[in-house]
Order: structure tokens, then C-alpha cells, then sequence
């Protein structure tokens, strides 16, 4: 029941993570940087800070006896997340975003679940163990699920060209492949900076923290990845001139484009508070618990396009895929969770 319960969770911050950047559709007057640093000042920087000192007793103590090569492997993955967070949003200009989702996330998937029992050796031993054969399954699944979502979103684009009667002039597989390459293996390092910062996690669940543990490891994770961000925002910030652009004087839509930008961090940033709360619940195989989140997280944005309407020009072969792709993702995710509960 724990591993079914740790699915739960990854699944409402699945959920999450597929709505996170709908806010961005309705501002206004912002140019990308601008919404970028202010909603990453939110999820990357207050709300860690703000919900670890929430949920984790004593956190003082906690950081004072936290081993300090997990804070510093914490904050550099995070760190270097930032970067591939950056590589993503570029890619999507001459990618679209649908490529980019399935090349960038099938990438993130793959390494990011690997990565960690890789790096300590411990990846043939816990592939022999019982039910490694369901995530075996469930990691070929995924990854042929999210390439056939990519597949049917590049085909949405297509017939949407064709009904408007034009063509994306941005479109360029030159410029957007490298950076759709770079997301995806920079995007895989946080799970891998979560799995690096589980001491400071077990320390923190010592002092009372229990199934919040992992919340004191984004403290880490996540500022690193603001560092990051924030350098590259101030960058574009600087060249173009933008920070006028936070003035609210000069336009009144602002104070909705603020709150969307908030609105936008918390969403971001439950998509990981429901991940820790996933992950200490998982079996054996707890290093799935990225893919688990990686799957349904492209499974929940492709119900929701469909629930918008995102879908509503697009040809009955498109669908077509997408409702395969749909379904192969549904069953990865249920030959994950197999996997974890026979180890379990």
C-alpha cells in the first residue's frame, strides 16, 4: 500500500508540473526574462526556504549537522538543472514544444533514473533483484510513450500550419537539437541532486521530519538552480534593457502578470513537494520514482492540451497517436508501479 500511495503522490505533482506554465499564456507586456526570474524567485528560491522551515523540525540543528559535500553535490546538480531549465525554455523557440518535450524529457527520463544507482555501482544488483523485469518494461514503455507524444504534437504543428496557411519561420532542428540535447541531460541532474542530498534528507528525518525529509534538500537543489537562472535572466535583463518592465506603474495589467508569475512558482514548486512525499514511499526500485514522475508528467500534459481544446484542428491520425501514445504511457507507469510493490 506504501508504493501505491508513493504513485498518489507523484501523480497529483505530476499533475502539477503539466499545469505549471499554463499562467505564462495570459501575461502580458513581459518579455520571457522577466516572467522567468519572477517566477523563479518563487519556486526556486522562496518556497524552499519557506516550506522547510515549515516542515522540518529543528531545522537549525539539521543544517548545522548536514554533512557539508551533500549541501555543496545538492546545489551544483541544482545548479547545473538551471541550466538545462534555460537550454529547455531556448529550445522551444526553434523546436516547438513538443519536440522539445519528448527529446528533452525522454532524455531526462532515461538518465535521470539511471544516474544514481550507476554512479554508486549498485545498478546490475538491483536490476537482478525481484520484479526488475516490470521496470525494465516500464522504462522502454515510457520512453516510447513520450517519443510518440512528441511524434503527435510535431503533427498538431503540422496541421495547424496547414489550416492557418503558414509555417513557424523559427523552426530550425540546427539550433534546437543541441540545446533540446543539453536540456534534457542537464534536466536529468535533479533527481540526481536529490539523490546526492539524501543525507542531509535522513538527518532531517532523525529530527522529526519523517515523510517531509526531502524538503530540507531542496533548500540546496533549488537555489542552486535559481543561481543559475538568475544569472542568465539579469544577463538578457541587462542587454535588453528590460527591468523597467517590473515597474508597476507604467502598465496596470502588472499586478495580474505578478500573480500569475506566483501562481506559476507554487505550481512548480508542489510538483516536487509531492515528489519527496512519493519518494520515500517507493520499494526497492525508489530510483524509478524519477521516472514515475518524468512519465506522467508528459501523460497529464497531454490530457490537459486535450481538455483545453489544444487538440481541436488537429487530423484523426494525430489523435490517432496520441491516444496510443496515451495509453503506452498509462501502462509504463503501471508496470513501474508493479515493479516497485513485488520489491517492496
Amino acid at each position: 500500500m506504501s508504493v501505491i500511495g508513493g504513485v498518489a503522490f507523484h501523480a497529483v505533482g505530476a499533475a502539477f508540473a503539466a499545469l505549471c506554465y499554463t499562467p505564462q499564456k495570459k501575461v502580458i507586456n513581459w518579455s520571457w526574462q522577466t516572467y522567468w526570474l519572477a517566477q523563479a524567485f518563487i519556486c526556486w528560491f522562496l518556497l524552499p526556504l519557506l516550506v522547510a522551515w515549515i516542515t522540518i523540525p529543528e531545522l537549525g540543528s539539521v543544517l548545522r549537522e548536514a554533512p557539508t559535500d551533500a549541501m555543496w553535490k545538492a546545489f551544483a546538480l541544482g545548479a547545473a538543472y538551471g541550466i538545462g531549465g534555460t537550454a529547455f525554455g531556448l529550445a522551444i523557440k526553434y523546436m516547438g514544444f513538443s519536440l522539445t518535450y519528448a527529446i528533452s524529457i525522454g532524455l531526462s527520463c532515461v538518465i535521470g533514473t539511471l544516474l544514481p544507482p550507476l554512479v554508486k555501482g549498485e545498478l546490475g544488483e538491483v536490476l537482478s533483484q525481484s520484479g526488475s523485469e516490470y521496470i525494465i518494461l516500464g522504462m522502454i514503455l515510457g520512453v516510447i510513450g513520450i517519443a510518440l507524444c512528441g511524434l503527435a504534437g510535431r503533427f498538431k504543428e503540422l496541421d495547424l500550419a496547414k489550416y492557418l496557411g503558414k509555417i513557424d519561420p523559427n523552426f530550425s532542428i540546427a539550433k534546437g537539437l543541441p540545446l533540446c540535447i543539453l536540456a534534457g541531460v542537464l534536466s536529468a541532474l535533479y533527481g540526481f541532486a536529490i539523490d546526492q542530498g539524501q543525507p542531509i534528507a535522513d538527518i532531517a528525518y532523525e529530527h522529526g521530519a519523517r515523510n517531509f525529509q526531502t524538503n530540507v534538500v531542496y533548500i540546496f537543489s533549488n537555489t542552486g538552480a535559481f543561481l543559475t537562472t538568475a544569472i542568465y535572466c539579469i544577463f538578457l535583463h541587462n542587454k535588453n534593457k528590460t527591468w523597467k518592465e517590473y515597474n508597476p506603474v507604467k502598465a496596470t495589467p502588472l499586478t495580474m502578470n505578478y500573480i500569475l508569475a506566483a501562481i506559476t512558482g507554487m505550481l512548480w514548486y508542489s510538483q516536487f513537494f509531492f515528489y519527496g512525499l512519493g519518494h520515500v514511499r517507493m520499494g526497492d526500485y525508489k530510483f524509478t520514482s524519477w521516472a514515475i514522475h518524468m512519465i506522467m508528467l508528459v501523460l497529464f500534459s497531454m490530457v490537459a492540451g486535450l481538455a483545453l481544446k489544444e487538440w481541436v484542428q488537429a487530423k484523426r491520425k494525430t489523435i490517432l497517436v496520441l491516444i496510443l501514445a496515451i495509453f503506452i504511457l498509462f501502462t509504463a507507469v503501471l508496470s513501474l508501479t508493479i515493479g516497485n510493490s513485488v520489491s517492496a
